[in-house]
């Protein structure tokens, strides 16, 4: 059956239901669901964190005796399988629901299809695929992270028009704007974790934190550090959770950086490196669902020639340095421009003074 515009209309709705979720529901899905009646809503639900119900529970419980006979429009494929709550699938078809409407299969293996043949088996009609790209944007990193073992890796790089991210030294404070640097701050926040190396630490010294959107929590903060160099005075550990990824134990070093209640995690590479791969796998065990970068360029080279980045998120001030300043990468020598990395551009918009670009991976 061939979805109507009032469908389109109701998974519209569930998806900004969703989207409440932006900040909260990590480890888990942003999901919403719209429950009708007829040409009536009678209940509305998102889910809002791990651990709480789930978008359909919160719909029914809205809609009460009125989801008997009722269409229910999902953004996700509904569980089947008991986590921390119930299975979605079996609530709905206790409460009556006729029809399911879905965007996208959930792509969680425990999942993946056995909710929609738990619900077609307690005789309820099943139909998914409405808006399944808008479902897969907003969860793109529950999606990678079920489906490849590793976060979504989005790297954000503020430069000049002439591509400079920082002058020699190493100084970049501040390249774009207020409401720049505010967009910014809205892509840490939807992130469960955010990344920097020691070259930028040094530099800067970030605090990685969100502040400039309103969040009611802070991603982990990630630290990329090799020898283990970064000073217990940075920022980066007055408050809140950091794990520090280096490459080699030294004790007394990582001792001072434990008093701090920084997490050390010891993954190296055959060139005395952090393994980059072996860290977002890592980062995946841990539930880590996108992982946000802000680092320098030589890091940003090192992940990009690893296959370690997804997306780009570039954010362009109206001014230029010259070639004295430092790149977005270093990236090693091409003798050929058939070996250029090429992305596919998603996003482009003007930021205040400021442009922004969302680029993928190709």
């Amino acid at each position: 059956m061939p979805f109507t515009q009032s469908d389109r209309e109701h998974m519209a709705r569930a998806l900004v239901l969703a989207e409440r979720g932006l900040y909260t529901t990590t480890p888990n899905p942003r999901v919403g669901c719209v429950i009708v009646r007829g040409d009536e809503v009678v209940g509305e639900g998102w889910h809002e964190a791990a651990g709480k119900p789930h978008a359909e529970v919160n719909a029914l419980e809205q809609a009460g005796a009125r989801a008997q006979g009722a269409t229910a429009y999902v953004t996700l494929e509904p569980c089947s399988h008991h986590g921390r709550t119930p299975p979605c699938a079996d609530a709905l078809a206790k409460a009556g629901i006729a029809r399911v409407i879905a965007a996208m299969q959930d792509p969680n293996p425990r999942v993946a299809g056995e909710g929609f043949a738990r619900l077609a088996a307690a005789g309820i009609d099943v139909e998914h695929g409405l808006m399944d790209h808008e479902a897969r944007e907003l969860n793109i990193g529950f999606v990678s992270r079920m489906t490849r073992d590793r976060p979504w890796v989005r790297m954000k790089v503020a430069a000049r028009l002439d591509g400079r991210t920082a002058l020699a030294n190493g100084k970049s404070q501040w390249i774009t704007g207020q409401a720049a640097r505010s967009d910014g701050h809205h892509w840490r926040a939807r992130a469960c974790a955010v990344l920097t190396g020691i070259g930028t630490l040094k530099d800067d010294d970030p605090r990685l934190d969100v502040r400039h959107v309103h969040t009611p929590r802070q991603p982990l903060k990630v630290l990329i550090d090799s020898r283990l160099e970064a000073p217990p005075a940075a920022r980066l550990f007055n408050g809140g959770r950091t794990l520090v990824f280096a490459a080699a134990e030294y004790p007394e070093r990582a001792q001072a950086l434990r008093a701090r209640g920084a997490e050390i995690a010891v993954l190296p590479n055959a060139h005395g490196k952090v393994a980059l791969g072996k860290m977002l796998k890592e980062l995946g065990r841990r539930e880590i669902n996108e992982l946000h970068v802000e680092a320098g360029f030589r890091l940003n080279g090192s992940m990009l020639e690893e296959g370690c980045v997804d997306e780009l998120l570039v954010y362009l001030a109206p001014s230029v340095i010259g070639d004295s300043g430092r790149g977005m990468f270093r990236l090693a020598a091409i003798s050929d421009l058939a070996e250029q990395r090429r992305f596919s551009i998603a996003d482009v918009a003007q930021i205040g003074e400021d442009v922004r670009i969302i680029a993928r991976v190709a």
